[in-house]
């Protein structure tokens, strides 16, 4: 992606499952009047469609089959995201426990990488000022953001946060987050990781409103240039 044209900026927001990335995605892009783009719903949503589809995820041709004649229309309004697939609304589908359970599989697959971080730029390309979040926005989708921040927490921590708000058993949870852990970073396609140049906030100890406004005092002291 080419750098962007003045008074245009992309900020990358980083980091594992259950860090406050998503939260605290949507709260910068609507307190910045932004465009707002959440990079892992359209990996669920290509899991969904393999997964209704009756493909076997770890079947890289058939999947990348799924990925590619999959139509995927998101809204970057930050107060309304909404995810749909060839033309069926699917939110909370994607939310399920099958689909958490197979997205680390089906993202690992170096042709649906390849596909999703097309459209992902082809959006962010098309927006004016856009907050994007993911696993692998600074690294890769989006390279020269102009303010990139990976966002970190404890795993005892991040299972807290998923049991508030999935009712999730705690120990089960803290398996499952180390598990995707594990995938998101050993995928030899664009892996966890984080940016030489980004900011690094552990928020185990923060509350969201508190990570918000650090990240508002950033952009403000332009590490994003509005």
């Amino acid at each position: 992606m080419h750098r962007q044209q003045a008074g245009r900026w992309v900020v990358a927001v980083d980091g594992p499952s259950g860090s406050g990335k998503s939260t605290v995605s949507r709260r910068l892009a609507a307190g910045l009047g932004a465009q707002y783009l959440d990079t892992g719903a359209m990996s669920r949503a290509v899991t969904w469609a393999v997964l209704r589809d009756g493909v076997d995820p770890a079947d890289a041709d058939a999947v990348v089959k799924v990925a590619a004649g999959t139509e995927i229309a998101l809204t970057t309004n930050p107060d309304n995201p909404r995810v749909r697939i060839d033309s069926t609304p699917v939110d909370a589908e994607i939310r399920g426990p099958e689909v958490t359970a197979a997205v680390s599989a089906v993202s690992a697959v170096p042709g649906v990488r390849r596909i999703l971080v097309d459209r992902q730029r082809e959006i962010i390309a098309a927006a004016q000022r856009i907050v994007v979040e993911g696993r692998d926005i600074g690294t890769v989708v989006a390279p020269d953001a102009d303010l990139k921040v990976f966002l970190t927490a404890s795993v005892d921590e991040r299972a807290r946060r998923r049991g508030r708000e999935q009712g999730t058993d705690h120990a089960v949870t803290v398996a499952d987050l180390a598990r995707r852990d594990q995938l998101d970073s050993t995928r030899p396609a664009a892996p966890l990781q984080q940016a030489v140049d980004a900011v690094h906030l552990d928020t185990t100890e923060l509350g969201i409103d508190e990570v918000v406004h650090r990240l508002m005092e950033l952009v403000g002291r332009g590490k994003a240039k509005a």
